[in-house]
């Protein structure tokens, strides 16, 4: 496994551990959710930390498996440094994206939330951008190409979250979703492929992980050469 996935899956596990021995004590209440209410209050950390913690083993499991099996190859494509600022970004913005959903379309400033699924949407719609050809399965059952699969994943949150605002839905973060998927996305557009693209010679091969790395070398390279002139 690829090394800041891992270090993510343990930093998780280590959360979800101290809810099951702390329970909802004032400590983890005050420090590892995410709310509106939370952030005006000043704990603006959890931000950060509410997207590393889960209270149910079923919610724990399903976003490590998801994180283990895209984490590591999306580490992998665009290196372990950019994987772990990425990462944490589309941790921050999945969380603002909650607080915001909950204050001005919900009205409820004082919704919680916790799970590192907005992340991880994140991870999947840059995965696949990377590899758009590639076969996943949506629900974990439904076979379909990457991309394909990832805008029907951003289609069933904006429904959601359509009957969340409307009082019904289930109790889900969609807005949370939503908020690490956009990250993906534009992390994608601005960052990850201007950056290969830029001084390639020929065609890029999304698939070819060497291909990217070579790339993303060759543009670290260029970029030192210039300072170094």
């Amino acid at each position: 496994m690829s090394p800041v996935t891992f270090l993510f899956l343990i930093i998780n596990a280590v959360v979800f551990a101290a809810w099951l021995w702390l329970g909802q004590s004032p400590y983890m209440v005050e420090n590892f959710l995410i709310s509106a209410d939370a952030v005006s209050a000043g704990r603006t950390w959890t931000l950060l930390t509410a997207a590393f913690s889960h209270m149910l083993f079923i919610h724990f499991f399903l976003n490590m498996y998801v994180l283990a099996t895209f984490g590591s190859i999306v580490e992998r494509t665009i290196g372990s440094a950019r994987f772990f600022g990425f990462y944490l970004v589309a941790a921050i913005m999945s969380s603002l994206a909650h607080a915001a959903v909950s204050t001005f379309l919900m009205d409820k400033p004082d919704l919680p939330a916790l799970g590192a699924s907005g992340a991880i949407s994140g991870i999947i719609l840059l995965f696949s951008f990377l590899y758009r050809e590639a076969r996943i399965l949506l629900l974990g059952f439904i076979p379909m190409p990457a991309l394909v699969g990832a805008a029907a994943f951003v289609g069933i949150d904006l429904i959601g979250l359509a009957w969340q605002t409307g009082g019904g839905g289930l109790p889900i973060g969609h807005g949370a979703h939503l908020g690490g998927a956009l990250t993906g996305t534009l992390y994608y557009l601005l960052v990850i492929r201007p950056l290969v693209v830029q001084h390639s010679r020929g065609p890029i091969d999304f698939g070819d992980v060497a291909a990217w790395r070579r790339r993303i070398e060759e543009q670290h390279l260029l970029e030192v050469r210039k300072r170094g002139r």
